[in-house]
């Protein structure tokens, strides 16, 4: 009987002391404000990690932790999600995402119209499946995780080349196996870019077949549509029409009523778009917070005279017939787009950088006694490249408008960069386009609350996109964690000097290991290959 009763007490003390005692977990944050990602109200609260996922996110709580962090006066947020990203090039070079970073993003997606797989022959050594080309940027260590959508263009380019034709029914055909292959791949969905070629070669039977497979897979279809100026509204009606002939979500990539003749046209989308969703259509958009776009000089280039590729390209812009033709196509193009507000910005060669770099086509044309048209045919052919531009095109009103969007996420529509070789412009978007929400929009001027800039910025593309247990500050979701300073975060870099971080970020994790501590690169890169709904397994 007395061994009994000391059983009994025994157990009654370990339960007891279970009861009362302290868990433990690798990291945490106590007393910092918890913005969830929701867009609930924020409230002070602690938040655990161990291993790669949140143990804990919520009201005060006492933890045993290798690491304690004091959050007082500062906020915690889930990682920012980069909806367009053209960071895949950028990270094989350097791994470390600092512009994207020191902003809070944790999750970078490509795959505008083109992707970095599949390439090749699939009958050959050489063949780069979709699969096959996220997992190298993966493993060759990235400190954010990746996605990617496959890339309409590539698809295109796999099957039938260049050339501008309709593609047969035996290309369909194998056109739709690519898709279906690259999203059980772990593809998010397909990408176009229907303002370029090859893109635009497509017609919209092309892409509502293709979605269809994708939709299969509980997949989306995300397009740069295919006219963001005068012909918006119809392009608008093409990409709502995919969506709901193929029944699946669809989001817009850097929605806008591009060109100041065309300003007017925002309201016009923006009720088309809600009008939509009244009717049962998952439609979202993103966008870049800058009224100012950024392409190669075939922003005012005609896709006729590109068929074939670059080279092909480069060799009709100098037949006079097709000369003739492409000067007065262009003129068209500058009423609407003046050559005063086309900033020339990238180079393939150090010499035309040297005179041309910080230049408008207005600037450019003066100092060749050419006019603009002649002035953009004749650089293209002497750098034999596309030539990047900054095109002043928007409206600030509009993006004030469009940032209290409730269905609008962001973008930076670039790539990361962490240490640019020297002589290296970009658009600003590269570097402020996320911290902008946080400061500028929420902070300084009041166009939405930190709650909803967070939401827009984790929770709700991380939910547009159906990805599982990442984008909140919840149990069990994966550690993608930034820690920011409400009173200081905000931009620096500007259109004259645009490689300058953003500041007031301070600690970042992806998959529960920290990437950036009191603002510094930790040296670690934990970054993960983020599969779609598609896959069959999905870290």
């Amino acid at each position: 009987m007395t061994a009994k009763i000391n059983l009994f007490l025994s157990g009654l003390l370990l339960l007891l002391y279970s009861c009362n005692s302290i868990p433990a977990c690798d990291t945490v944050i106590q007393n910092a404000t918890l913005y969830d990602g929701t867009g609930a109200p924020a409230y002070i609260g602690t938040l655990a990690i161990t291993g790669d996922k949140i143990q804990y996110a919520g009201p005060p709580k006492s933890f045993e932790a290798k690491k304690t962090i004091d959050g007082s006066g500062k906020a915690v947020a889930p990682g920012f999600i980069n909806m367009l990203s053209w960071g895949y090039n950028s990270l094989l070079k350097d791994g470390r995402s600092l512009s994207d970073l020191k902003q809070g993003v944790t999750l970078e997606v490509f795959g505008e119209g083109t992707s970095a797989g599949p390439k090749g022959n699939p009958d050959s050594l050489d063949y780069i499946s979709f699969g096959q080309a996220m997992n190298k940027l993966a493993d060759n260590k990235v400190s954010p995780n990746v996605a990617s959508f496959l890339g309409a263009a590539t698809v295109r380019i796999q099957h039938i080349g260049f050339t501008n034709r309709k593609a047969s029914d035996k290309e369909l055909l194998a056109m739709q196996k690519t898709v279906s292959r690259a999203m059980e791949e772990g593809a998010m969905g397909i990408g176009s870019s229907l303002i370029y070629a090859p893109g635009d070669y497509a017609d919209t039977e092309e892409l509502i077949a293709l979605n269809k497979v994708v939709s299969k897979y509980n997949g989306m279809y995300i397009s740069h549509i295919r006219n963001e100026d005068y012909r918006v509204m119809e392009a608008l009606e093409e990409f709502i029409t995919i969506a709901k002939e193929a029944k699946l979500p669809a989001e817009v990539y850097h929605l806008k009523a591009s060109r100041k003749p065309n300003w007017h046209l925002l309201d016009s989308i923006i009720q088309r778009i809600e009008s939509a969703r009244e009717n049962g259509l998952n439609i979202t958009a993103d966008m870049y917070t800058y009224p100012a776009s950024s392409t190669g000089l075939t922003g005012v280039i005609p896709t006729w005279v590109q068929e074939g590729g670059h080279e092909a390209w480069i060799n009709r812009m100098q037949e006079p017939v097709a000369r003739k033709r492409l000067l007065e196509d262009i003129r068209k193009e500058l009423s609407q787009q003046p050559p005063e507000g086309i900033l020339m910005v990238g180079f393939n060669t150090p010499s035309m950088a040297e005179r041309y770099q910080g230049k408008t086509i207005a600037e450019a044309s003066e100092m060749r006694k050419q006019s603009p048209e002649e002035t953009i045919i004749d650089l293209i052919i002497e750098d034999d490249s596309r030539i990047q531009c900054i095109y002043f095109s928007m409206s600030e009103e509009n993006i004030n408008k469009k940032i209290q969007l409730p269905w609008m996420s962001f973008c930076s529509d670039a790539g990361s960069y962490s240490a640019p070789e020297e002589g290296f412009r970009t658009h600003p978007r590269a570097y402020g386009s996320f911290i902008r929400v946080l400061g500028k929009f929420s902070r300084d001027e009041n166009l939405l609350s930190l709650e909803e800039a967070v939401r827009k910025l984790s929770g709700m593309p991380a939910a547009t996109l159906g990805i599982k247990n990442r984008g909140l500050l919840k149990a069990n979701y994966y550690g993608d964690i930034v820690i920011f300073d409400p009173k200081t975060v905000g931009d620096n870099a500007t259109f004259q000097n645009p490689l300058q971080f953003a500041n007031g970020i301070e600690h970042v994790w992806v998959n529960g290991t920290a990437v950036l501590t009191n603002g510094e690169h930790t040296g670690s890169f934990p970054g993960r290959f983020v599969k779609g709904p598609g896959a069959s397994t999905n870290p």
